[in-house]
């Protein structure tokens, strides 16, 4: 074999950014070594990969198409050997790839993937963050090792650990009506226009809601991007519901938001650990499952708001609202709120 896994790992990088520029700031590889290592390939299978357009960047060739789902199973099935390596030697190393809720990656990934490679110098993390069902998808194609995400609509082919349940919530512009209320019902939202988080499992759980209470939500709008929520609802636009609470109460255009208990008893979102049942798990992923339940619970969630913390904020809060604990505009009915639902 005259060429390397290395030239068919800057391959992939070119054929999957369609562009040299992208890779090599992707990898920090430089542009000519890619386009060697390209060009290389090309001579050595004596096949164009691919058609070089100079506006519009790379585009793959049938040939190349072909070659680019063969070269990952190839560099995977290399890098697997370091894995098989660690397990003889009862060390962890290799290649761990990691799918994460598109929702929960911008504060789950960061601090986990940084502390487990601290504590692990001799492994990489590769993170892919997607919505479950594709999730799910990269798990049955070992695509993905293993995914955080929720508990919905888990089949039966998938293993799931739970970690920590998070209860829904409401969110509101600081200026809002209720933002000065411990708890709301959600008899209460009737006639408030929703902006709605529309993902397809969160769209299900949160209408799952409003029905369970027999009531009709009024969306205003949506967004698939709860960063756009957020600041839709900082600017007055209407409510919302979330279960991740981001420990920032600001949106990204530096409108504060208030976030409120939703008062009664509601289904949580459970944050776990999703594998595929049938496959063995490595001491690679054992440790990494083993890290994210160290560092995942009711107490401590990291870039989040954890589920104890609002407890103890709220306790507080009543203490200060007078002798009978509560605020008048709670009503008995909200008491059966303060924990969240059992699993």
């Amino acid at each position: 074999m005259r060429f390397s896994l290395r030239q068919l790992e800057y391959f992939i990088a070119a054929a999957e950014t369609g562009s040299i520029t992208v890779a090599s700031e992707m990898i920090h590889i430089s542009q000519p070594s890619i386009s060697t290592a390209i060009s290389h390939l090309e001579r050595e299978l004596k096949a164009q990969l691919f058609i070089r357009q100079h506006a519009q960047g790379l585009s793959l060739t049938p040939v190349g198409r072909t070659l680019l789902s063969e070269a990952k199973r190839v560099v995977a099935q290399a890098e697997s050997l370091y894995t098989i390596a660690s397990e003889a030697i009862n060390t962890v190393r290799g290649t761990l790839s990691l799918g994460c809720m598109v929702t929960l990656a911008p504060m789950l990934i960061p601090e986990l993937s940084h502390g487990f490679v601290s504590a692990f110098p001799e492994t990489i993390i590769r993170h892919v963050e997607d919505h479950q069902e594709d999730l799910l998808k990269g798990l049955r194609r070992s695509e993905i090792d293993l995914a955080l995400t929720y508990d919905l609509q888990i089949p039966d082919d998938i293993e799931f650990s739970p970690l920590v349940s998070l209860p829904p919530y409401i969110v509101v512009a600081e200026t809002h009506p209720l933002a000065r209320h411990n708890a709301v019902a959600l008899e209460e939202l009737t006639g408030q226009p929703l902006v709605l988080l529309d993902l397809p499992l969160s769209r299900k759980y949160f209408l799952a809601l409003f029905m369970a209470a027999g009531i009709t939500p009024m969306i205003a709008t949506r967004s698939a991007h709860p960063d756009v929520v957020r600041a839709m609802v900082a600017n007055g636009m209407g409510y919302a519901l979330f279960n991740v609470r981001p420990r920032s109460d600001q949106s990204l255009d530096g409108r504060k938001l208030v976030s409120i208990r939703l008062a009664g008893q509601h289904r949580p979102m459970t944050i776990g650990i999703a594998t595929l049942r049938a496959l063995a798990k490595s001491k690679l992923i054992q440790a990494f499952s083993g890290h994210c339940q160290a560092r995942i619970s009711r107490s401590y969630i990291p870039g989040m708001v954890a589920p104890a913390m609002t407890t103890c904020s709220r306790i507080n809060s009543d203490r200060r609202a007078g002798p009978s604990g509560w605020s008048s505009h709670v009503s008995s009915r909200s008491l059966a709120g303060i924990e969240p639902a059992a699993r």
